[in-house]
């Protein structure tokens, strides 16, 4: 027992002094808009999860198409450096995030487009932004749920902020947008697999407190995440955003549950197929 807090201690006080040094050199990188202040971020989000002790295991690969808009499941705040570890992204969080200590500030060093749902005309606002970001090059990740899971299962995707692949069109001037579907999963505790009485550890929703949990994943690590990326699909103007959502959704809901089963696609394409004609219905016991 005594061995657990060390190492929440030892990885507290290695991270800290690591923002403490780089935040500065982020800074100067978005103020010269150079392209490090992508990449530094990137480098991060390695060494973070190195120190932690969350391996990354992707599977596919990001689209090479532009622009990009990301549609992923959301299970935990650890979402966001797991994914940042693959490749650079711009995410969209809460507003509440910008408040946080430590971490709202490395939030808006990211570049972090943040949505205040307690404003009418936030939706319009934050599609217009992720739209300018993924005409310039950049994929934008968005957590379609809009909220977290326990990590046990997708919710249903809203519709509104994916009204951000019109926008994108209408500013970029092309024919359509690509959107890929991505699933985050998270598979093992201590070399062991997860089942659904353990992902609630790794998963942060509901009313948990940042704190404890940030306290407790520390202390404990050794966690496995499967990214997995999917099939691109393409968005125009006249793509439906409802049958955009309900497709999205039904493909991050298939890729979770092959990377939490550890199975290949094709064995769990079936489990799944059933729900195609309303993708909120019941999924496999994990």
């Amino acid at each position: 027992m005594v061995r657990r807090p060390f190492r929440a201690v030892v990885s507290a006080l290695t991270l800290i002094p690591a923002v403490l040094v780089l935040a500065p050199f982020q800074l100067l990188f978005l103020r010269l808009n150079s392209p490090l202040a992508q990449r530094l971020p990137l480098r991060f989000h390695r060494f973070a999860m190195a120190v932690v002790g969350v391996r990354v295991k992707v599977v596919g690969e990001l689209s090479s198409d532009r622009p990009l808009l990301i549609a992923a499941n959301h299970a935990s705040w650890l979402d966001i450096p797991v994914l940042g570890s693959v490749c650079p992204m711009s995410f969209v969080a809460k507003s509440e995030i910008a408040e946080w200590p430590i971490f709202g500030r490395l939030a808006k060093m990211q570049r972090t487009i943040f949505v205040d749902r307690a404003r009418r005309t936030a939706t319009a606002e934050v599609n217009t932004e992720m739209a300018t970001r993924m005409i310039a090059g950049s994929p934008v990740v968005l957590f379609a749920e809009g909220t977290s899971s326990d990590g046990n299962r997708v919710l249903p995707f809203r519709t509104s902020l994916l009204g951000a692949a019109r926008a994108a069109i209408a500013a970029s001037g092309g024919d359509s947008v690509a959107v890929q579907p991505v699933s985050v999963a998270y598979t093992h505790r201590n070399g062991l697999p997860l089942g659904r009485l353990g992902r609630p550890f790794v998963a942060w929703y509901g009313d948990m407190t940042f704190g404890r949990h940030l306290w407790s994943i520390l202390r404990d690590g050794a966690i496995d995440a499967t990214v997995t990326f999917g099939e691109t699909m393409r968005a125009d103007a006249a793509t439906d955003r409802k049958r955009l959502a309900a497709e999205a959704e039904r493909e991050v809901r298939r890729l979770t549950t092959n990377a939490l089963l550890g199975r290949p696609p094709e064995d769990v394409a079936a489990q799944i197929a059933g729900s195609e004609g309303s993708p909120h219905q019941a999924e496999p016991a994990l």
